[in-house]
């Protein structure tokens, strides 16, 4: 559990909305007070209190952790809110450790603040008591009524503080929180940077508060147009690319690649062919499960040699993928899938040359059944804001994929650049000086990248 000392003084979330940010009278200044934390020294915590559900704004509310490193003020140019992915990424936790996400020079030019997202650390987080399923596999329709009834049971079992929250989770009122967070700093626009599942929220907020976005920075964005079959598609296509960049690296790295003869991709088939017969130690879903965590740095050392452990009946420990706060997730996306023979044949069209399963189908495993209103259904974006949104992506990411990336961008327009890194990984800022030079001189200066630009690999993926 993150801990904060209290505002002295607490904001209500009345004052946030009946005063605008560009009124004489605002909010009151946040204070901040040393965060009660072993990280390095220098970061500031607090809380903004703030309405559970924004259509009744003087209603029940509950606490949202926001943590910050100050600026030189006279260098300051701004606040840069980081908006942390997932969704279940801690903001306030990046702020007090000390992490260097960002360089030397946005960290001398911005008071850098984040946050932790209603449902998650210090926001009021989502706790269950039973564990959520961390497998797609689903062998029959037997298993999809059973998959059903666990489903339900686990979200039986969750529960926020205060109660009402869990309801009021999605993406939809965090662009609120974060509206909210702006007023309460004193800026009349937004300066973010939003990483992953966090881009989710900058490309919301930037529909709903075109006006008050300064910079907008997506890093490894999210396409929220996908209906679940294009969602499934889209992430099968992403992990077969970064296994193919992945399969193109070993046959040029000789023995640096564990699985050089007879070569990753036939090695990777009869493992496959193996793990279905029970034969490996690990299932096909935990195969697919271990390239996915591999291949987002990407490792590929690490990569080849756990499959020639695998080859050679070494044990290798099952990696599970990272499992989103369901109540967020299901509340962003429409994923509803009938029945089994429909789920049967939505995962067998997202099967490609060589894969079977993405994170993709985890996730829609994990809303099997889920009852509540979604309340960010997907839809084609619809940004006008006064600077073109920066987007940057890496060429072969396992996550949020360059498909995802190319189609962000079309829906964007004339409203958005796309900056890429040629190489691999997911995230892509901290990949490259090149990336690093321009996304901080888009930041710092609103000097846009030329549309179409390309940034070299300059450390070769190993």
């Amino acid at each position: 559990m993150l801990m904060f000392r209290a505002l002295a003084a607490v904001l209500t979330a009345a004052t946030v909305l009946a005063v605008p940010a560009s009124a004489s009278a605002g909010p009151p200044p946040i204070d901040w007070q040393p965060c009660r934390t072993s990280a390095p020294p220098g970061a500031e915590c607090a809380f903004l209190d703030l309405p559970v559900d924004w259509s009744r704004p003087d209603g029940e509310t509950f606490r949202f952790a926001i943590a910050r490193r100050a600026a030189d003020p006279a260098t300051r140019v701004g606040t840069l809110i980081f908006g942390p992915g997932g969704p279940g990424d801690s903001g306030t936790k990046r702020i007090m450790t000390g992490s260097k996400r960002f360089s030397e020079e946005l960290q001398r030019r911005f008071d850098i603040a984040s946050f932790d997202p209603r449902g998650v650390g210090g926001s009021a987080p989502v706790r269950c008591d039973l564990p959520a399923v961390t497998d797609p596999v689903i062998d029959g329709p037997a298993a999809f009524a059973e998959r059903i009834a666990t489903n339900r049971a686990y979200w039986a079992s969750c529960r926020t503080d205060p109660p009402s929250l869990i309801s009021h989770a999605g993406t939809a009122d965090t662009v609120r929180d974060l509206d909210a967070l702006r007023a309460a700093l004193g800026e009349r626009q937004v300066t973010f940077h939003g990483s992953s599942y966090g881009t989710l929220l900058g490309e919301l907020y930037a529909e709903r508060y075109p006006s008050h976005v300064r910079a907008l920075v997506l890093e490894s964005a999210m396409d929220h147009s996908q209906d679940v079959g294009g969602f499934l598609r889209t992430q099968g296509w992403a992990l077969q690319d970064s296994f193919d960049a992945f399969v193109t690296w070993c046959e040029q790295a000789g023995d640096a690649c564990a699985v050089h003869d007879p070569g990753a991709r036939q090695v990777w088939h009869e493992l496959v062919r193996d793990a279905g017969r029970g034969g490996t130690g690990l299932s096909v879903w935990q195969l697919h499960a271990l390239l996915h965590a591999l291949l987002y740095g990407p490792k590929y050392t690490d990569l080849a040699a756990a499959l020639a452990d695998l080859r050679d009946g070494e044990p290798v420990l099952p990696v599970a993928v990272p499992t989103p706060v369901v109540p967020v997730f299901c509340a962003d996306w429409s994923l509803t899938v009938r029945d089994y023979d429909e789920y049967a044949r939505l995962v067998r069209r997202a099967e490609t040359r060589d894969l079977r399963y993405s994170a993709g189908a985890l996730a829609v495993a994990l809303c099997l059944g889920w009852e509540q209103p979604v309340t960010s259904p997907q839809h084609r974006l619809r940004v006008h804001t006064p600077v073109p949104v920066l987007q940057i992506n890496a060429r072969h990411d396992p996550a949020t994929g360059y498909n995802w990336a190319l189609s962000v961008a079309r829906q964007l327009g004339r409203s958005g650049v796309l900056l890429t890194y040629a190489g691999a990984g997911h995230g892509s800022y901290g990949s490259s000086d090149c990336m690093r030079t321009a996304v901080d001189a888009y930041l710092i200066g609103l000097t846009v990248p030329r549309e179409g630009g390309v940034c070299p690999v300059t450390v070769p993926a190993g």
